[in-house]
């Protein structure tokens, strides 16, 4: 009768070493999501409020926006933005729609938008 000792496989001990090396990598990978994630997450909450800005101005003046599309400067604190406003009719005439997109100079790349209907007179309130 032989009596066999206690303890692993060499086989046993490399499987165990595989999937563990393979779940860090896989958290090593949710983490580096996660930082990046944050990272963008000032300067796309500043071009939020750079587009909120643009038609909180529209609405306050109370102008009927001519259709079209038209490009500013919209900076935001450090943050250098462009926004870019297209205004198009709607199937009411007493309304049109503005879209407001938000990007970085020289990168297409749109880190906000925001989107209302103006209405056509000062009698009326969104």
């Amino acid at each position: 009768m032989t009596v066999r000792a206690g303890g692993f496989t060499l086989i046993e001990v490399l499987v165990a070493l595989f999937v563990t090396g393979i779940a860090l990598a896989a958290g090593m990978r949710a983490l580096g999501v996660v930082t990046q994630a944050s990272e963008s997450l000032t300067p796309r909450l500043a071009a939020q409020w750079s587009a909120d800005n643009d038609l909180a101005e529209l609405r306050l003046r109370r102008i009927w926006p001519n259709v079209g599309e038209r490009a500013f400067d919209c900076s935001q604190g450090p943050y250098l933005f462009e926004c870019r406003e297209l205004v198009t009719d709607t199937p009411n005439p007493s309304f049109r729609r503005v879209e407001v997109n938000v990007t970085v100079p020289g990168d297409p790349t749109i880190l906000a938008t925001a989107v209302s209907l103006l209405p056509n007179g000062p009698s009326h309130v969104l």
